[in-house]
């Protein structure tokens, strides 16, 4: 399989951002009353005391050893915003050189309700390798909205995105414009070339990895004063939230992994086969239905012979922008149709467009499928340019990746690898620490939480995790992708196993409620 540049960037990525919805309104009486102006003497204040009147200085709350300013989180994309307390830690980029250049690491603190928070505060950990924990606040605290009765809940851009001395390559890759030039590993090596040369300008990546960021943590939950941290981890999340419990069990008063990827896994070894089996799990639900079958047959078949005839005849096609509603043009070929299927897969609402989108694409209307992508990719953009995600892959999984024969004709192929190799070839590797991918053993109350059609992190990583933890559980949601935290009663289970940490004791039976999203028949939805 060819696939272009910026489409093997995407692929790469482990998880796009989250399509959490809705935000967490500001809690009035949080704010530390602002300074008041002195008052004036006798009835009326002269000009001269007007003019000395200072505005008032910005709301500050105190925790542990740092500061914190009242602030607002823009959310990427949109106009919303979430008010929030935000900081900032300076630790060394090298800890073996603590005398060497300092990074600032941002954080933000969602505060809790309670006039006393619990002494536990709630780590959010986020995805990618790329996100930002501060660009999803507004998602993040309506999802953990239940939390926040009793708990403060932390934001960290963990080392290399967001506020923290991010390795970002907005103009780096210039020839990645389009999908349709297959792959050239010489090219990838060009635009990760590139890339480097943009951030070690203020960075050396070496030191971006994950064992850097939990050390990150550490000293964060130090000068914070938090005697534990609740760890809430969403897909890349997971493996930080794991190595944080093995290098500091005593920091750790539970965990909830979403979308687990266990220590054992070599990051995209079986991407190809995680992304196959979600589709023809997806599919055979579809044909399993019968106004589904009659309108649409075999979409996993129509989609192979579909990926076969862009691969022998790559070609340009015209569809409607659907931002700007301009008519725009692009070649569809294997590595685009591909890219776009793994985006839809992500999600339940997209996954139900996927045999009417496919179907309306093989008979020559590629709208649907690339119009829908183009909105899919926005929140895409910032990770295929990360070039923390390349620290992370590079250090971390990259030498131990090794092409799979049985990978061959799947749809994401063997290429994956060789892109790998390709960009980390070029990329500085940090240092692994011998026991990097150990499984976590821990008795430390842990649940974990799995999409039933999850393209990436599929039920199977959560079990693997689980067998080696004696206070474990994981539960399945049902019809569910990536991602799966949200969904349904997700954040009221997740409420209760907080606030009494033993998983087995859960009620877990809401997710008896949770059904797939019905397949659309047309354009109109779902057959009623």
């Amino acid at each position: 399989m060819k696939l272009g540049g910026r489409a093997i960037f995407r692929i790469m990525v482990v998880v796009a951002a989250v399509g959490f919805l809705g935000w967490n309104q500001w809690h009035a009486h949080h704010a530390s009353p602002p300074a008041q102006a002195p008052a004036a003497t006798g009835a009326h204040m002269d000009q001269s005391s007007r003019a000395t009147v200072q505005p008032a200085p910005p709301r500050t709350w105190k925790l542990g050893s740092l500061t914190l300013t009242a602030c607002d989180l823009g959310q990427p994309n949109s106009g919303l915003s979430t008010a929030a307390w935000c900081g900032s830690l300076a630790v060394p980029e090298d800890r073996a050189e603590p005398q060497g250049r300092k990074i600032e690491l941002r954080l933000a603190v969602l505060r809790s309700s309670a006039q006393v928070a619990s002494p536990d505060m709630l780590a959010f950990l986020a995805g990618g390798p790329g996100q930002a924990a501060t660009d999803y606040a507004g998602p993040i605290a309506a999802m953990l909205e239940p939390l926040r009765a009793h708990r403060d809940i932390l934001l960290l851009d963990q080392r290399g995105t967001g506020g923290s001395n991010a390795l970002a390559c907005k103009n780096g890759g210039q020839a990645a414009t389009s999908d349709d030039t297959g792959f050239d590993p010489a090219k990838l090596r060009a635009e990760a070339a590139a890339c480097l040369k943009q951030v070690e300008a203020h960075a050396d990546p070496r030191y971006y990895t994950t064992s850097d960021a939990v050390q990150d943590l550490e000293d964060v939950r130090r000068a914070l004063g938090v005697p534990e941290f609740d760890l809430v981890g969403v897909s890349y999340g997971t493996r930080v939230a794991q190595q944080y419990a093995m290098h500091h069990p005593g920091a750790v008063r539970s965990m909830v992994l979403d979308s687990t990827v266990p220590n054992s896994v070599v990051l995209g070894e079986d991407f190809a086969q995680n992304l196959d089996d979600a589709l023809k799990a997806q599919f055979a639900r579809c044909e399993a239905d019968a106004a589904c079958k009659q309108r649409f047959g075999h979409p996993f078949q129509t989609l192979v012979q579909l990926r076969d005839a862009l691969r022998a005849n790559p070609h340009p096609v015209s569809f409607r922008d659907p931002e700007t509603y301009q008519t725009v043009q692009r070649v569809l070929s294997e590595d685009a149709l591909v890219s776009v299927v793994r985006m839809f897969a992500y999600a339940p609402p997209t996954a139900a467009l996927l045999p009417l989108s496919i179907d309306a694409a093989a008979h020559g209307d590629v709208g649907p499928l690339l119009g829908q992508a183009k909105l899919l990719t926005v929140d895409m953009a910032d990770l295929a340019g990360s070039g923390m995600s390349y620290s992370v892959i590079c250090s971390e999984d990259a030498d131990l990746l090794g092409a799979r024969p049985q990978d061959a004709d799947t749809l994401l192929g063997t290429h994956m690898v060789d892109a790998y190799k390709a960009i980390c070839s070029v990329w500085p590797k940090g240092t692994r620490p011998a026991d990097f991918h150990q499984p976590l053993q821990t008795a430390k109350p842990v649940l974990l939480l799995a999409g039933q059609y999850d393209p990436v992190t599929p039920p199977r990583y959560a079990e693997e995790v689980a067998k080696h933890l004696p206070n474990a559980r994981v539960l399945l949601f049902k019809g569910q992708g990536h991602s799966v935290l949200a969904a349904g009663c997700g954040p009221q289970l997740v409420q209760h196993f907080v606030e009494h940490p033993d998983p087995k004791a859960l009620d877990a039976s809401c997710l008896d409620r949770l059904q797939p999203t019905p397949f659309f028949i047309d354009f109109n939805g779902a057959t009623p």
